[in-house]
């Protein structure tokens, strides 16, 4: 056995050996050190003629805070799609008051159970004694 394993091991150094005989350091081909040019540094651009904002106006490119964030949320003036109409059709019109209606005694709520309603009601702290607890 331990003649096998000998015989593998030098078949495996020798043909390892054969993959380096095709490398030769000398002949490589090396790029010319002094070929080498220095780029040209950056340049300012020119005015292109503009003119610095007035102090305290509005920046004529982004509107207001509040039609910045209409547009992030709704993505701008849009056509819907087919299946963004079709499901507004078929949800049909909301009632004019539905939000006053929710604390009306005919209105379903859904009973979220004791810990909600404690949490809920807890007084505010300034969280000073707040303790994270990981359940093992």
């Amino acid at each position: 056995m331990a003649k096998f394993t000998r015989i593998i091991i030098l078949a495996t150094a020798a043909t390892g050996l054969t993959a380096c005989g095709g490398i030769d350091v000398a002949s490589r081909e090396r790029p010319d050190e002094f070929a080498v040019q220095r780029q040209a540094p950056l340049v300012i651009p020119p005015d292109f003629h503009m003119v610095p904002p007035e102090p305290g106006a509005p920046r004529p490119v982004e509107g207001t805070a509040s039609e910045q964030a209409l547009e992030a949320l709704f993505g701008g003036p849009a056509a819907r799609s087919e299946v963004e109409t079709s499901a507004l059709e078929a949800a049909g019109m909301a009632e004019p008051g539905i939000r006053t209606a929710v604390g009306f005694p005919d209105t379903f709520t859904v009973d979220k159970g004791l810990d909600v309603r404690t949490i809920l009601a807890a007084p505010e702290g300034n969280g000073q004694s707040a303790q994270a607890v990981i359940p093992s």
